[in-house]
């Protein structure tokens, strides 16, 4: 490995740590991934609404990591490299993005609810908690290295 590759590496996972580090130390402060498992287990009387909103925060999480893998994988599939900056003009981004961000939005907004509503976190407490959860999520998912596909 070269070392400016080292460079850009290190660069990348210190950009990566702004969101690894406050999610983690959100997420270990409300204990929020013990929380959300208590909700979805049924403790805390959350029989019924509390677990089937927690299975469906994670049903939304699922999507969007799912769309997030498709869409780094790409390059491998299509065999070129798709513009990113200009993916209201790809024809697979442009349906795949808003989706994708419709599924952050209403997975967020979910989780934030059921952990504020169905626990003693509160609501500004699973605000915060439901921050914690999804930076540590997106900061650990942002470290998976981009397949290049060289053209021929």
């Amino acid at each position: 490995m070269s070392t400016h590759s080292l460079i850009r590496f290190s660069r990348h996972t210190l950009k990566q740590l702004k969101f690894v580090l406050p999610g983690g130390l959100l997420t270990y402060y409300f204990d929020s991934h013990n929380v959300f498992l208590r909700i979805w287990g049924g403790d805390w009387r959350t029989y019924g609404w509390g677990g089937f909103a927690a299975r469906l925060s994670i049903l939304s999480a699922a999507v969007t990591i799912s769309l997030f893998l498709y869409v780094l994988a790409l390059p491998l599939i299509q065999g070129e490299q798709p513009n990113y900056r200009h993916w209201r003009q790809s024809g697979v981004l442009s349906r795949v993005i808003p989706i994708m961000t419709a599924s952050i939005v209403a997975g967020w907004s979910l989780l934030a609810y059921t952990l504020g509503h169905w626990s003693t976190l509160g609501y500004i407490g699973g605000i915060l908690a439901a921050s914690g959860l999804y930076a540590l999520a997106f900061g650990l998912l942002g470290l998976i290295p981009a397949p290049k596909v060289h053209r021929q």
